[in-house]
């Protein structure tokens, strides 16, 4: 009776399709992983970016136009690289100018990578890249201040700089290029140049002095000038005043030729009127009131005061 059970029950066991069912799953699992390896190695190249492809530690492919692309699974990488224009704050160092003054000097630079294979083959790395750049930055900023005096570098008045940071942009470039980086610098800007502690203040000082002397050499110059105006403005008014005179004068002697003429005129026509207008006049000049005259009674003056004109 027992083994007729247990032969049924193998009958029933072998009759169900176990195989059918794991050759099943194991296609699936196996789409799955082909599925997750395709997935995991196709990668999306973005606006700005490099996409550099690495084999065994060798680049062997760059990416840099937008869009899907794959990679090797399990032999090849992916490092991701900026394409953008990026800035990089140059450390402040210590320089020595022509006149062997010191100065601290502060510095900012644009750059880009042009080629990320020259970059990573002889770089490695962004950073690597950037203290590369710094290196030459400052060695050249050095050398081009170091052929500058110190007042020339601070005082805009005499500042012999020029286009500076174009020179020392182009100077680094060429260093870059000779060393083959891969990038390139598109601006260095000098932001700010300061003085070490111990000399800020004896430089103050002397600018100080500098602007008052420069002060006080305008105020003379202005001081020189008010006088000159001043001068100028009198001997033009004195010649004036004598052109003036001499015109009244002239004016004036005109006036009494004139006057005289017509007197002359005047009188001549009536010499007894003329006689009695001299006495008139002679009159205001000798008698006020208080003059006492003695006359002869048979003189003009005394007759025409008695009212006898004859």
């Amino acid at each position: 009776m027992s083994d007729n059970i247990i032969d049924m029950d193998r009958k029933e066991r072998g009759s169900f399709p176990y195989r059918k069912y794991v050759k099943l799953g194991v296609f699936i699992v196996g789409l799955l992983v082909v599925l997750s390896l395709t997935f995991s190695n196709v990668f999306i190249v973005k606006e700005g970016e490099y996409k550099v492809i690495r084999q065994f530690g060798e680049v062997v492919r760059i990416d840099s136009s937008p869009g899907l692309s794959y990679k090797i699974p399990f032999i090849q990488s992916i490092t991701t690289l900026p394409k953008y224009q990026m800035t990089y704050d140059v450390s402040e160092a210590e320089i020595n100018t022509k006149d062997k003054k010191r100065m601290l000097i502060d510095n900012y630079a644009v750059w880009r990578i042009e080629d990320p294979k020259k970059m990573i083959s002889n770089a490695r790395n962004l950073e690597n890249a950037e203290s590369r750049m710094e290196e030459f930055i400052y060695s050249v900023v050095r050398t081009e201040l170091g052929q500058l005096n110190y007042d020339e570098i601070i005082n805009d008045e005499k500042s012999s700089r020029g286009s500076l940071n174009d020179r020392v942009t182009e100077k680094v470039n060429e260093l870059l290029e000779n060393d083959k980086y891969g990038i390139k610098v598109v601006d260095v800007r000098m932001k700010r140049t300061d003085l070490p502690e111990e000399n800020e203040q004896s430089v103050y000082t002397r600018m100080i002095s500098e602007r008052e002397s420069k002060a006080q050499e305008y105020l003379s110059m202005g001081d020189a000038e008010k006088n000159r105006i001043i001068a100028e403005t009198d001997r033009e008014v004195k010649e004036m005043l004598s052109k003036a005179k001499a015109d009244a004068e002239a004016i004036r002697a005109e006036g009494e030729a004139e006057a005289a003429r017509v007197y002359n005129e005047s009188f001549s026509k009536d010499q007894d009127f003329y006689q009695l207008f001299r006495t008139l006049e002679s009159y205001k000049k000798t008698i006020n009131g208080e003059t006492v005259i003695v006359l002869p009674s048979d003189s003009p003056y005394a007759r025409l005061l008695m009212g006898h004109t004859n």
